[in-house]
């Protein structure tokens, strides 16, 4: 069973990000994913203003439907919080799972979505 969850401990946030070789920020929030209580993957980000800023998506395995789920468990949270527009780099993750997920390119190595309904089934994008 897959199991998506946030990080609240810094400590294990700083353990899963040396796990998936990533930097750890200590400013970042995070989520984790679990493939029957085995880590997975963990996706990283930081919010300023109106914007969310996915700066990781990393996986210990190559499992594109978990890094999927978890990604978009991520942006979930993160427009439930009220931050409507998310970004990225393209080094945030794989750039399939970047476009799969829902970002855009709006400039060179430069991705944005519009996270408005984007849950609810209303979104513009939504078919």
């Amino acid at each position: 069973m897959l199991i998506v969850k946030p990080i609240l401990d810094k400590e294990i946030q700083k353990e899963l990000s040396d796990k998936c070789g990533i930097s750890y920020n200590p400013d970042a929030l995070a989520f984790s994913a679990y493939i029957d209580n085995v880590f997975f993957g963990f996706c990283q980000f930081v919010v300023s203003g109106t914007i969310a800023t996915l700066t990781d998506i990393r996986s210990v395995s190559d499992d594109f439907e978990a890094s999927f789920i978890m990604s978009r468990g991520a942006l979930n949270y993160i427009d439930l919080c009220g931050f409507h527009t998310a970004r990225c780099t393209s080094s945030a993750g794989d750039l399939t799972l970047l476009r799969a997920i829902g970002f855009k390119e709006i400039a060179k190595n430069l991705f944005e979505m519009n996270l408005t309904d984007e849950f609810t089934g209303k979104c513009s994008n939504c078919k």
